[in-house]
């Protein structure tokens, strides 16, 4: 049976051509083209029909003899309709068409500019090398303009933003004209003051722009537009077709054109024709550029057989072999000349067309190695004749220009001005051969492991030399940075962007980091984020996405139980062990009060395995604070963190999946944030901060400790349940965590503050008696009573301490009072305190507050409370009301809600909001105090809703005491019809506790409960991206994708990548973004 290699490659069209496919081989079996086969000439016989059998091999003696009409290797591709190169051309005319393509391509680069595209002979003036050095007449104006650049390319870069140090002389122009050099120097090498537009320079190809130009349409010629002229050197396309004779109806043999073979030959030596082999040597050598690198074969002393000449000769320069290579079709090649060869022409080989791709290639036998380094060579030097071994060759001929220069330097020794080099000695470099003789060295791929490391052992102590000294130790990016370089220097630009890519972390080979991140982000279920991988790696073929497994790899990274600690002392109750992961929040509560399993579901991290892990994710942080303060790791005692707690219910979460117990369909997260860390200095009091969080109210500061299935309201389980939370807080607070930073061992003590709590949270906690009760403030003692007296001279008198003492006399009732009395006593604690809270505001929560009396306000003022003494019916407000809603639709497109919301508040609490309801007021007094109450709480406002007031609001800061005491002036007057004897709990606070506390902590809104808060969301999304069966396991990845929300490693990852998506697009869609590319390429290349 005829296997693939058998059948000439001439002979297959593109699609049966590829490397890797099986289907090709039957294919071109099973369907025969006849427009495959040679057509015979006009004055030959037609030849018989031959079978598949009768096929020439690759042995019948046809390849490698360039001369016969057989050869495969001379052979274009099929093109011009299934017709093969003798269609076109008489066998004594054979000659390698696409060689000659490539040449007359140069020939027309040759004429263009590098810079403009246009023609060097419309520019009057000299033209200019792209690749040289600057000359006399253009160094000299630029350095007087500031310019020290030396060569072309430094200044190209600059003013037309081309790099063109990577160009190849088969694809850019090596010269650029007069009117490019005249806006090089106008711009004086820095910048460009015309509207040059660089073209895109493409490979040649079957429908290049240069050597076939398109012809212009009808519709310029109707327009009365001249049409362009093409270039002399350039064929058209379509005149190509015709190369076929006039047909049997005519009988004569008369073409209708001259082949481009005889054209290219008029115009590249008008007088004289070369011989086919001479004209596609000198092609071959515009290519390679080796007659002064490599050894020629006139150097051989003796007449040896052409075959033997044929074997040592390179098969592309028919030069002697300079460091061989073989190809798997075991031909012979110079390694520089095979691998030019391939980037202009195509991976094939050029004796045969059979692919040949640079890693196939390998070291010749040793033996035919041997062989080629013993030949003769007799020296160029007049003079001398020595033949000389080929390895010996180097030397030889260093030691006659060495000779040459000592006796040049005796010569011309005190004679400056006689001093001159020899080009002919010069030239001995030339014919110096890469090997270097004695054992034949083998290429580093073929090496095992351990040769490798021994060549490269010099090269490898060097690299991590300079990667201590320079990059920090990261030998990795020194040596991808070096391969990159590498692959740019050769023009392998494809390769070099992947790897720059992958190196970066985003396009192709994205690093799971950022797949994770962008799994997290979009809330992509395994199965989606799965599906959406296999999509993308069969739409682009490339891995651009990592799969799973990779991703749960660094998740592990990334969550608590990765990073080893340890505490001194040893915490209290507390296991040592640091790789601990997502426990039961029920595992330490053994059984219920009624002695009856608990009927919720809890999880959560270890209090200081969470911190640990949260401390590493700022890492990075921490260090450049660090620099940012000159701060030596000698002088660094230890570290000082703070650490806001947040707790709040999350409402209804119930979803309609999932099964397994019954459990109450409410949640609870307790979060913490992690607000500043400040640096202790050996020598000084006060420490220096070095992390500040300034985005504290954001849920992508505030990380999730612990999730459970409970009623907030449900005082009992959630004292259980975060009754170890507790515990390891409180044991936190008397050690000190010992943890790796940069590689050394620092200590960081904790300083817990428990602000993130609402209202309704904070009594739970500290035992206090619900919001209705008389004492109506969480801060102070005051009662309802007092506090509308007195709305603004009140101190905070509260603590957690003070709550536990004044619970054990609600206990115990030592001195035997009656209710009432004990009650008063105990100032409304009515249960058992169980976690510290810090006596504060809850500044969303108070917006919200207050934005609700303000709009009962609204509705009393559009009544007139304030002229009725009679109690209103409920029908009455409920048209108070439908009026407020109408008005607040119809002026500011605020919709009705059952409950106050942040969003509505924000809305209600405006100027032009209290503007639409004084349409509605009747009396204008009555609309001036309401535009003046509600102007005074704008001014209040930002006090404690910033994060920072005394650098973002000082002015409203300093004048709040002032329009606190207007505020409860025109309360307790103008408004005292609704505040006489009573007040709500966030009025109270706000008009009478702010200031204290912005004088203590420096900030209300960063200690608020925002960023717990607006986790709500995060926690419905996260558990529809997790529905699983059974929910333990589907609040333990609500909890883990959370946390992985919060992390600072990721989110600093997709902002690096914000942009991943157009990439990503590009790389899914290759036929969108290539069908720009090509209209891009249009435009750019109009000019010819």
């Amino acid at each position: 049976m005829e296997t693939r290699a058998a059948i000439p490659r001439h002979s297959m069209p593109d699609e049966v051509q590829h490397t890797y496919s099986k289907f090709s081989d039957w294919k071109f079996k099973l369907f025969r083209v006849r427009s495959m086969e040679r057509a015979p000439l006009p004055s030959e016989p037609p030849p018989p029909t031959p079978s598949l059998s009768t096929v020439p091999s690759k042995s019948q003696g046809d390849v490698g003899h360039p001369g016969q009409p057989g050869h495969a290797g001379s052979v274009m591709r099929l093109c011009l309709g299934g017709k093969s190169k003798e269609n076109v051309q008489a066998a004594s005319e054979h000659m390698d068409l696409k060689l000659q393509e490539i040449d007359a391509h140069m020939d027309c680069l040759k004429s263009l500019c590098r810079l403009c595209g246009k023609s060097l002979r419309k520019a009057k003036g000299p033209e200019h090398e792209v690749q040289g050095a600057l000359e006399e007449a253009s160094r000299l104006p630029l350095r007087r303009m500031g310019c020290k650049a030396q060569a072309w390319p430094e200044v190209i870069l600059k003013v037309f933003k081309v790099d063109v140090a990577a160009d190849m002389e088969t694809v850019h122009p090596q010269a650029f004209c007069h009117r490019c050099w005249m806006a090089a120097m106008r711009g004086g090498g820095f910048c460009s003051f015309g509207l040059t537009r660089v073209p895109e320079w493409q490979p040649h190809t079957s429908t290049c722009a240069l050597c076939f130009p398109k012809r212009i349409s009808g519709a310029y010629q109707r327009k009365g537009r001249k049409r362009a002229k093409t270039l002399r050197r350039a064929q058209i396309l379509a005149k190509r077709t015709k190369w076929e004779t006039q047909g049997s109806s005519g009988g004569s043999n008369k073409t209708t054109l001259r082949p481009l073979v005889e054209q290219q030959q008029a115009v590249g030596s008008r007088n004289s024709r070369l011989k086919p082999g001479a004209q596609r040597a000198l092609w071959v050598k515009n290519i390679t550029h080796c007659q002064k690198d490599h050894l020629s074969a006139t150097l051989l002393s003796e007449n040896l057989p052409v075959d033997f000449l044929h074997a040592i000769t390179c098969q592309v320069c028919d030069h002697l072999l300079s460091d061989p290579v073989q190809s798997p079709c075991r031909h012979l090649f110079c390694r520089g000349c095979i691998l030019k060869y391939s980037r202009a022409l195509g991976a094939q080989c050029p004796a045969c067309s059979l692919p040949c791709d640079a890693t196939e290639l390998k070291s010749p036998a040793k033996p035919f190695v041997a062989i080629l380094h013993a030949l003769a060579l007799q020296c160029p030097r007049e003079g001398c004749g020595e033949l000389v071994r080929m390895d010996s060759f180097r030397a030889h001929c260093l030691g006659h220009l060495q000779q040459r220069r000592e006796s040049m330097l005796e010569a011309n020794r005190g004679d400056p001005l006689r001093r001159s080099s020899s080009q002919g000695d010069e030239d001995l470099d030339g014919y110096l051969p890469v090997n270097k003789g004695g054992r034949p060295r083998q290429h580093l791929l073929s090496l095992t492991r351990r040769a490798q490391k021994h060549r490269l052992k010099e090269l490898k102590n060097q690299v991590r030399a300079f990667a201590d000294k320079e990059e920090g130790g990261d030998t990795k990016s020194v040596c991808l940075t070096l391969f990159m370089l590498a692959l740019r220097a050769g023009n392998e630009h494809k390769q070099a962007d992947e790897l720059e890519a992958m190196m970066q972390g985003r396009g192709y080979g994205l690093h799971p980091a950022v797949c994770l991140a962008i799994r997290v982000n979009t809330f992509l279920s395994c199965s989606q984020y799965h599906k959406m991988y296999r999509t993308v790696k069969a739409t682009s073929g490339r891995q651009i996405f990592q799969p799973l497994h990779t991703l749960r790899a660094a998740e592990k990274e990334l969550l608590p139980g990765f990073h080893a600690f340890e505490w001194q002392p040893a915490l209290k109750a507390v296991s040592s062990s640091w790789d601990v992961g997502i426990l039961d929040g029920l595992s330490g509560w053994t059984s219920s009060v009624e002695e009856v399993p608990a009927d919720t579901i809890a999880r959560r991290f270890r209090y200081d395995v969470a911190l640990a892990s949260a401390l590493k994710d700022l890492e990075e942080d921490i260090l450049e604070g660090l620099r940012e303060q000159s701060l030596d790791d000698s002088l660094v005692t230890g570290f000082s963190v703070t650490i806001k707690e947040s707790c709040d219910g999350m409402g209804d979460v119930s979803e309609k999946h999932g099964s397994g117990p019954v459990v109450p369909e409410k949640a609870v997260r307790f979060s913490f944030t992690i607000m500043s860390v400040s640096a202790h200095v050996e020598g000084e009091e006060d420490s220096v901060s070095i992390f500040q969080e300034m985005k504290p109210n954001s849920e992508l500061s505030c990380k999730p400790l612990c999730l459970m299935f409970v009623d907030e309201s449900d005082h009992e389980t959630l004292t259980a349940i975060l009754g170890p939370v507790v515990a390891e807080r409180n044991a936190m607070k008397e050690s000190r965590l010992i943890l790796s930073i940069a590689g050394l061992p620092r200590s960081f003590r904790f300083h817990f503050r428990g602000s993130g709590y609402d209202e309704k949270m904070v009594r739970e906690m500290e035992g206090l008696e619900a919001s209705g009760s008389t004492y109506i403030c969480t801060l102070c003692d005051s009662t309802r009573a007092d506090a509308s007296k007195n709305m603004v001279l009140h101190s905070i008198t509260r603590s957690h301490q003070e709550n536990l003492e004044r619970y054990e006399l609600w206990r115990t009732n030592p001195y035997s009072e009656s209710a009432d009395e004990l009650r008063d006593r105990v100032k409304g604690v009515s249960a058992k305190p169980f976690m510290e809270t810090q006596p504060t505001l809850d500044a969303l929560h108070c917006d919200i507050g207050n934005a609700t009396e303000f709009y009962k306000i609204f509705q009393d003022e559009i009544g007139e409370m304030h002229a009725r003494t009679d109690v209103p019916k409920r029908e009455e407000r409920r048209q108070w009301r439908a009026a407020l809603d109408k008005q607040l639709r119809k002026k500011m497109k605020l919709k009705p809600v059952m409950r106050m919301n942040g969003n509505y508040a924000r809305r209600l609490m405006t100027t032009e909001a209290v503007e639409a309801v004084c349409e509605l007021v009747p009396s204008e007094a009555r609309r001036q105090a309401l535009r003046e109450l509600v102007a005074l709480y704008l001014q209040m406002k930002p006090v404690w809703r910033s994060t920072w007031p005394a650098r973002e609001c000082p002015d409203q800061l300093c004048r709040y005491s002032f329009n606190s005491q207007r505020f409860a002036e025109l309360l307790s007057s103008t408004f005292k019809y609704r505040y006489d004897g009573k007040i709500t709990n966030y009025l109270h606070k706000t008009l009478a506790h702010v200031p204290e506390i912005v004088e203590r902590d420096g900030s209300i809104g960063a200690w608020a409960s925002e960023g717990n808060e607006s986790g709500n969301k995060l926690f419905r999304r996260f558990r529809k991206m997790n529905a699983r069966q059974s929910k333990s396991f589907e609040l333990e990845d609500v909890l883990k994708h959370h946390w992985l929300y919060t992390s600072k490693y990721l989110q600093k990852f997709m902002e690096a990548h914000k942009n991943s998506a157009k990439a990503m697009q590009a790389t899914i869609n290759p036929e969108e973004m290539a069908t720009v590319d090509d209209s891009d390429m249009l435009i750019e290349t109009q000019d010819f």
